[in-house]
């Protein structure tokens, strides 16, 4: 009888999601000679993508198609689009994404319509050490005809966040009466302009949240109310600083998400929407059949958005971790990243939509051989790029190939961003140079850069007035 350590090897990688990052690992795996095995709960590739196939990305098509999935497609005589066009989630799905499942060798690993429940180690629960990293994992299935163990060798988590999205409520939690007004709530990003055009068109509508989903959201709604007469818009943010939802504007190296920031700035400047900042939401209540919104402001008042018909929360996503419940992984408490991740995403310090290459090492977990990878890998963090997905697949997938150097050889092609300066772009500045400590920063997330940068957005001079950059200001590791 064969050994674990033996039978493992003959076993494929199991990859969960069928999403562009799932698809993508699958394409390496392909690429190096592995088996891969794809879990869709979906009954067809890129089901989230489906769920918002009206938006149209930021990112041209040169960032959306990964370089492993490329060539498969190419060999089967594929054409891919202009590099410059700008595709909408639909058309990623048509264009891309359906071509590439339809491959032989593609087709051939997909399981659509299997829903993972959980992943642990075959013969071992989460206590038991000795042995563990021979063991094959145990992947848990619930398909067409019922729940079903698949053992693999590896497993690549490109589950994403997009279908478990965070609540209303500011603590985290669902704000007191959220879910019994379920059927008033959409979750992300809506078709207001299009399918759902009838269930928004002459209703007050709030919006929540202060992302790019928010933004698109709040201009469609915008459209609608300059001919469906009774049609307001209501937009709540938690914060006050709406810098980084306006974008870099023309400085955005990634053009459409500049143009959507403009737009959505002209929109709230011209009086056409009723904007409450620092509004942190705790209860709904129905009062003479519309909503009325409670939350608190900074001040410990109560405040209150009347008279709402519909509410859209575009507040993010967050991972589903239950499906590693009995495997060793370790998570930053704050991120739901890993630990070593954590530090390079975290939106509390970054204000640049710019990333740090990383890999398989940046996403390692104590349990051997599983990797998060996608939006999961980033777990609340909103500013994942598909881009560094793809990097992360080619990075961990040469780490399974035991490929050292083409694992650790981590290069990340993403645009300027402009973000770093969008506190600057639209709001009255001070009269100090803009760019870190009088210069543009060289490295936007050095502490002194930070510093820099707080200081500034505070109407103050900034580094060069700081003791953390003296003596020698222009020394320091974010200038030029």
């Amino acid at each position: 009888m064969q050994s674990i350590a033996i039978t493992k090897l003959n076993l494929p990688v199991a990859v969960l999601g069928a999403g562009p990052i799932g698809l993508a690992a699958a394409a390496h795996l392909i690429e190096r000679g592995f088996m891969p095995l794809v879990f869709e709960q979906g009954t067809a590739v890129g089901a989230n993508l489906e769920t918002y196939r009206h938006v149209r990305l930021f990112s041209p098509w040169q960032y959306n198609i990964d370089k492993a999935a490329r060539k498969l497609l190419e060999r089967s005589g594929w054409l891919a689009p202009a590099q410059d066009g700008l595709p909408t989630a639909g058309e990623l799905l048509e264009t891309y994404l359906a071509p590439l499942a339809k491959l032989p060798e593609m087709a051939s690993a997909l399981k659509l319509g299997h829903k993972v429940i959980q992943v642990a180690r075959q013969g071992f629960d989460k206590v038991k050490s000795r042995g563990r990293e021979q063991a094959p994992f145990v992947v848990r299935v619930a398909g067409p005809e019922g729940e079903r163990d698949y053992h693999a060798q590896a497993v690549i988590d490109a589950t994403g966040t997009w279908s478990n999205p965070n609540p209303l409520g500011a603590n985290g939690l669902p704000a007191l009466g959220e879910l019994g007004f379920a059927g008033k709530i959409a979750y992300g990003m809506p078709d207001v302009a299009g399918a759902e055009r009838a269930s928004y068109a002459g209703k007050r509508t709030l919006v929540v949240g202060a992302g790019h989903s928010a933004a698109g959201t709040l201009l469609a709604l915008a459209d609608i109310a300059e001919t469906v007469p009774g049609t307001s818009i209501v937009w709540a943010t938690r914060g006050d600083q709406l810098a980084r939802v306006f974008g870099g504007g023309e400085a955005d190296g990634l053009p459409a998400r500049g143009q959507l920031g403009l737009r959505l700035k002209a929109l709230r400047d011209s009086g056409k929407l009723e904007l409450h900042t620092n509004f942190h939401m705790t209860t709904l209540m129905e009062v003479t059949g519309a909503i009325n919104v409670l939350g608190e402001a900074p001040s410990g008042n109560q405040a209150v958005i009347g008279g709402i018909d519909r509410i859209v929360a575009a507040t993010g996503a967050r991972p589903d971790l239950n499906l590693t419940r009995e495997m060793r992984v370790r998570h930053d408490p704050w991120l739901e990243s890993t630990d070593a991740l954590a530090p390079l995403i975290d939106p509390n310090e970054h204000s640049c939509g710019s990333v740090r290459p990383h890999g398989h090492r940046e996403l390692e977990h104590p349990e051997a051989g599983y990797y998060a990878v996608g939006a999961k890998s980033y777990g609340r963090a909103p500013n994942f790029l598909m881009a560094t997905g793809y990097e992360q697949v080619r990075s961990v997938v040469a780490r399974l190939a035991g490929d050292l150097v083409a694992a650790d050889d981590v290069q990340l092609d993403l645009p300027e961003t402009g973000v770093c300066n969008t506190r600057f772009a639209y709001e009255p500045q001070a009269a100090a140079p803009t760019g870190c400590c009088g210069g543009p920063a060289a490295d936007a997330n050095a502490a002194c850069c930070a510093l820099d940068e707080g200081e500034k957005s505070q109407g103050r001079p900034g580094c060069a007035t700081l003791a953390a950059c003296s003596p020698q200001p222009k020394a320091s590791a974010c200038c030029a």
